[in-house]
């Protein structure tokens, strides 16, 4: 009953396979170590490339999973503007492959890892699942093309898969030893953390005059080892429940950016340096999702809050391992 971690070396990758360690699950990690940390992995690593067909298919035929955990993506969505074949290549490309090689090895159960990018500028104030689907950038778009792919191959017998989409991963392992190392970072809480650490310039606010309380962009946090623990849930579900699901991950919690900083500021005890500026082209002023179905069908409450995640952040930032 062995789990394999694509992208297990990565940020919230190395969540879940520390997750599956502490639950008694044995798990494989395959990655292609382009942005994850072998330091993170302290269980078999497999190096290997999605979009490397023969190579991954070798690798699942001789591990033979039992459920795939598909993390590995290129996730930054203004570099996706600039080059979107490489993230079509990459996202959705490499996700056809890893269907291929999971049929070829009799693996039937996958948790996807989406993203909120996918419902584009909402419509509403809170996202559920039911909520049009219209990416505006490749980023989004790649990911949207392979929820198309698994949910087609699960409607057609092939395949049992839960898609969760995701808002905005934030914090660090409660022990210390796993955290956010991104190169560039592009998160507020790391991003504001370096700030105030003296490890990277002023942070940059986007956008003074959205319409929220405080005129600046408001999302959900999520701390990362929330995530994994609905992983752990999915699994499960996958265990007695065949078909597709997507399934939002989010707190149903919006913050500002400024409120953000606020809370950065209190834990650090030092104010952030940030400056002002102009905003993003695509960035919603809202994006805060529906938990409900969460609830419902994983019995999935998440257990962390605001001052959770920056104080988790915090330490590890202060003495990253690696």
């Amino acid at each position: 009953m062995t789990a394999l971690v694509i992208g297990g070396a990565g940020y919230i990758g190395s969540h879940m396979v520390r997750w599956l360690t502490e639950h008694g699950e044995p798990c494989v990690v395959l990655d292609n170590l382009s942005t994850g940390h072998p330091e993170a992995v302290d269980v078999p690593l497999v190096r290997c490339d999605l979009r490397d067909a023969g190579a991954l298919r070798d690798a699942l035929i001789q591990i033979r999973p039992s459920i795939v955990f598909h993390f590995a993506a290129l996730a930054l969505v203004g570099e996706s503007v600039r080059q979107p074949l490489a993230y079509y290549e990459n996202n959705f490309l490499g996700t056809l492959n890893l269907v291929k090689a999971m049929h070829a090895a009799g693996t039937r159960r996958l948790v996807f890892s989406s993203t909120c990018a996918v419902y584009g500028v909402p419509s509403s104030d809170v996202i559920d699942e039911a909520h049009a689907r219209n990416p505006i950038n490749p980023y989004g778009a790649s990911k949207l093309a392979c929820e198309n792919l698994l949910e087609d191959c699960a409607r057609a017998g092939d395949l049992s898969v839960v898609a969760l989409r995701y808002f905005n991963a934030a914090g660090a392992h409660s022990s210390g030893e796993l955290g956010e190392s991104h190169e560039p970072e592009t998160h507020l809480i790391p991003s504001a953390l370096r700030a105030v650490l003296g490890q990277a310039k002023k942070l940059t606010v986007f956008g003074q005059d959205y319409p929220t309380p405080d005129g600046t962009c408001i999302r959900d946090y999520i701390h990362v080892e929330d995530l994994a623990q609905a992983h752990g849930a999915a699994m499960h579900w996958l265990r007695d429940h065949d078909g597709w699901q997507a399934i939002n991950l989010g707190t149903e919690l919006g913050t500002s950016v400024i409120q953000v900083l606020r809370r950065v500021s209190e834990i650090a005890g030092r104010v952030v340096p940030h400056v002002l500026s102009e905003r993003r082209h695509g960035d919603p002023p809202k994006l805060v999702a529906s938990a409900a179905k969460a609830r419902e069908i994983l019995g999935w409450i998440p257990a962390h809050d605001l001052g959770s995640i920056v104080q988790s952040a915090w330490r590890w930032h202060q003495a990253p391992r690696y």
